[in-house]
């Protein structure tokens, strides 16, 4: 059931105010400060969406998204041990594999995303953006970065963009 998504309304002075809010909070310090940069680290998606990407500009991403932060001070944090990487190394469709071949000959687990269905516009018919999907899946992708049709949201098309 659809209906409800043309009923939504945003109380904007409740966000503005809540936005302002956020700003006067105050920072975490110290070794908070470290875990908690630590952690945002381990949720980023180390990114390459290059229209020159090659099979070594990739394994170079791989590598950094291992060891997105350097030994020294990891060490210094007592964090040298503790398996710090990015949480997913994301590339196109046709990069996937070169991806998931490097981060398997480093040794690590982390997840291979890709941008599918179009990126960055979406604005490919929907069978393309299907074989894409597809395809990146095959070759290893284990999350999909979906792009929308635009026009079906500005239009109010949510079952088309469903």
């Amino acid at each position: 059931e659809l209906g409800w998504i043309s009923k939504v309304h945003v109380n904007r002075p409740a966000v503005v105010r809540h936005a302002e809010q956020i700003k006067k909070w105050k920072t975490v310090k110290g070794n908070w400060q470290a875990a908690w940069l630590l952690k945002a680290v381990t949720c980023i998606d180390l990114t390459t969406l290059s229209g020159d990407d090659t099979p070594s500009n990739v394994h170079r991403l791989c590598f950094k998204a291992k060891h997105p932060i350097r030994e020294d001070l990891l060490k210094a944090l007592d964090m040298h041990d503790k398996g710090i990487t990015v949480g997913a190394v994301c590339v196109y469709p046709a990069r996937v594999t070169d991806a998931v071949n490097a981060l398997k000959a480093a040794g690590c687990n982390i997840p291979v995303a890709s941008v599918a269905a179009g990126f960055p516009s979406g604005q490919t018919p929907l069978e393309t953006k299907l074989a894409e999907i597809k395809l990146a899946v095959e070759y290893g992708a284990r999350e999909i970065d979906i792009v929308i049709s635009r026009s079906l949201v500005l239009t109010g098309q949510w079952e088309g963009k469903y």
